[in-house]
């Protein structure tokens, strides 16, 4: 696959750690981009070209992941990024809200890598191309 080709996921987490882990998983099948805060995140994802698809925290200091989200899927500009949580926030009205703001998908942390590429890989491969 070319460079042009290659998807690109913008993954958003305050956690260096965290931030490291999955840049060192995706980064072998996916151009990555880093933002370490919800402000960041939404400038990056407003810049051509736009993340194919966007790992999300819940918990950051400021602005947190659902308000992040929320601003994404108001946008004309973002509102077609797919969106997939990655969060210690568990609960099920935690879930259920991600999914009501837009989200494709909810995973939990810790992080399980394999898991994490599975569905990055299958939400990217069933994305329909946008017409011209």
């Amino acid at each position: 696959m070319s460079d042009s080709d290659q998807k690109t996921v913008l993954l958003v987490d305050d956690a260096p750690a965290n931030i490291k882990v999955l840049n060192t998983a995706l980064k072998e099948m996916y151009r990555t981009k880093v933002a370490t805060s919800g402000e960041k995140a939404l400038e990056i994802a407003a810049r051509d070209p736009k993340p194919d698809l966007i790992l999300l925290d819940i918990m950051m200091p400021g602005m947190d992941g659902f308000e992040v989200c929320e601003k994404l899927k108001a946008s004309p500009e973002t509102q077609h990024i797919p969106v997939i949580f990655l969060s210690g926030k568990n609960n099920p009205g935690d879930r259920s809200r991600g999914l009501a703001l837009g989200a494709i998908d909810f995973l939990e942390k810790p992080i399980d890598v394999t898991m994490v590429c599975i569905w990055v890989t299958e939400h990217l491969n069933s994305i329909k191309p946008e017409a011209d």
